[in-house]
């Protein structure tokens, strides 16, 4: 627990009556392969109504150089400045179901900082489950449906069989939501963070259906009732857009055929063998951050 200095980083704008709400986690500026997560979450705070709980110290916890505020200029005149802001926020789902939603840049300073006070309102709060959403570009074809995998500490491994995970070891660079893993298991609150592979190639655009994708492993693991049919009927959309722009590329046609022959190879096995290794993804990843990804 913190003490009562480390609370004067968050204000309290309400004091809800919450009941073991599922918090769900999806931060800017680390890696989010088709605008996966991003889009999943704005569908979730556009079909609930949400009202903000609390602020983030955004002085202490961002770089302002980095997340520049927002200037309203008007006949030359100077406004105002919207300041880039971390909030969290709650709603409800379409059951009634009570959720938390933390939202905004990914923080540049003070990590462990932000992680005790996270967990600890968390805490305050009596949170049941936290969910992170992610999404990181993989070899996989656009043709087939989205897979989502997870991550966890040891903790809360048992949330992965109902998402399966890579088998192997990895080492990658850490967005927040890894972090945030270990601060929740030594709050003793269960998080897995859920992430959607999305076809390298089209990494760099939008993707609804990866955010579709992780919209439904959320209803599922934390039991949730969500409308996912905007993101559906993009994904349609977005599904014609690639295919047309494969079609008139023979080299990229020929990529996703080989592709689609490696996934039909393991269609019936079960998730986790269906999945790249931890080597291939670690070099998709390095790739996608050098912006290799066509």
């Amino acid at each position: 627990m913190m003490d009562d200095d480390s609370y004067e980083r968050v204000l309290f704008l309400a004091d809800p009556d919450l009941v073991e709400p599922v918090l769900v986690i999806a931060m800017e500026g680390w890696i989010d392969a088709g605008l996966g997560a991003g889009a999943a979450m704005s569908t979730l705070l556009d079909t609930m109504h949400t009202e903000i709980l609390a602020t983030f110290d955004t002085e202490f916890f961002i770089d302002q150089r980095a997340r520049r505020p927002i200037a309203r200029i008007v006949d030359g005149i100077t406004t105002e400045l919207t300041w880039p802001e971390i909030q969290l926020r709650y709603g409800v789902d379409g059951d009634g179901a009570q959720v938390l939603f933390l939202i905004g840049p990914e923080p540049d300073f003070h990590w462990s900082d932000f992680i005790d006070l996270v967990t600890d309102v968390a805490a305050r709060f009596d949170v049941r489950l936290a969910v992170g959403l992610g999404a990181f570009p993989a070899p996989t074809p656009h043709t087939r449906p989205v897979r989502v995998i997870g991550t966890a500490s040891a903790a809360s491994a048992h949330l992965l069989s109902v998402v399966g995970t890579v088998e192997g070891e990895i080492e990658v660079p850490a967005g927040i939501s890894a972090a945030l893993e270990l601060g929740f298991a030594e709050a003793s609150i269960d998080m897995v963070t859920l992430w959607a592979r999305v076809p390298h190639y089209v990494a760099s655009m939008p993707y609804p259906q990866a955010s579709a994708a992780l919209l439904d492993g959320l209803a599922k693991i934390a039991g949730l009732t969500i409308d996912a049919g905007s993101l559906r009927e993009s994904a349609d959309q977005a599904r014609q857009r690639v295919d047309d722009l494969v079609t008139n590329n023979p080299e990229h046609a020929s990529m996703v055929q080989n592709l689609e022959l490696s996934a039909d190879e393991t269609e019936g096995t079960s998730l986790g063998d269906a999945l790249p290794s931890g080597e291939e993804l670690a070099a998709e990843l390095e790739r996608f951050l050098r912006g290799e990804n066509s």
